[in-house]
């Protein structure tokens, strides 16, 4: 289903031709809001392995619900660069794709978005918001030494702090929620523009890696809030296990 579905997506729309008729593989990784955090985290996860994804000859498309104002603001955050982003203002493709909606209770988008956020219908949410804290050694560290964080501007400190708390070969406790911090901060900024339909606030991500013909090769798809892999402790895995 899928299979045929993404490249119906990649062929009916002429803005995908670039990526549509290369003969590189595609990682095609499709969003919720541009001011969900999973898709500020996945998308820093992708800017991390950049290099790898150049080596590995792999093309990139994200795409999301968004603006060309939050589109902006976010390829500015994230250092993504825009013409890998095609954002649009409603969940068409997600529909297509039958990603999940999220928690949908008849009490509000945002109070489902919050319930989401204490586990609610979103398996695997509160461990992963626990490996923000604790750590973990199996991920990548975060910050580099001379890297500067500022919370809030009244709170600055540079990254060699966490090299204190753990293993620097390796993420440290506290580092991946600093930095889903820094992302919250970004997203309260500019709420209104980030999430600029409260219709879309839960809905989840998925990703998709076909072959030059347009063959899936792999795929997962979120069911739940900080879920958007399969192996988060490494997010991008399956590039070199389906390479």
């Amino acid at each position: 289903m899928c299979n045929s579905t993404i490249k119906k997506i990649l062929l009916e729309n002429k803005q995908f031709d670039h990526i549509a008729k290369s003969q590189n593989k595609k990682l095609i990784i499709c969003l919720g809001l541009l001011g969900d955090f999973d898709s500020f985290e996945y998308v820093q996860s992708l800017m991390q392995k950049w290099d790898e994804l150049l080596e590995l000859k792999i093309d990139l498309l994200v795409l999301a619900i968004g603006t060309e104002e939050s589109k902006r603001k976010f390829c500015s955050y994230t250092g993504l660069p825009s013409n890998k982003l095609s954002v649009f203002q409603n969940c068409k493709i997600h529909k297509q794709l039958r990603l999940c909606y999220g928690l949908k209770l008849p009490i509000g988008n945002l109070n489902n978005l919050i319930l989401m956020c204490l586990g609610v219908n979103s398996p695997g949410t509160l461990a992963e918001v626990l490996r923000g804290y604790i750590g973990d050694k199996r991920s990548s560290r975060i910050f580099n030494e001379d890297d500067e964080i500022s919370l809030f501007k009244l709170i600055k400190f540079k990254g060699k702090v966490f090299d204190s708390l753990g293993d620097k070969n390796c993420m440290r406790p506290f580092e991946l929620a600093s930095l889903r911090l820094l992302n919250m901060i970004e997203v309260f900024k500019y709420w209104n523009i980030y999430m600029f339909d409260h219709n879309f606030l839960t809905n989840r991500s998925a990703t998709f890696l076909l072959d030059h013909n347009l063959d899936l090769i792999y795929q997962y798809k979120s069911n739940s809030l900080l879920t958007y892999s399969e192996t988060m402790s490494n997010p991008l895995s399956f590039l070199k296990n389906k390479n």
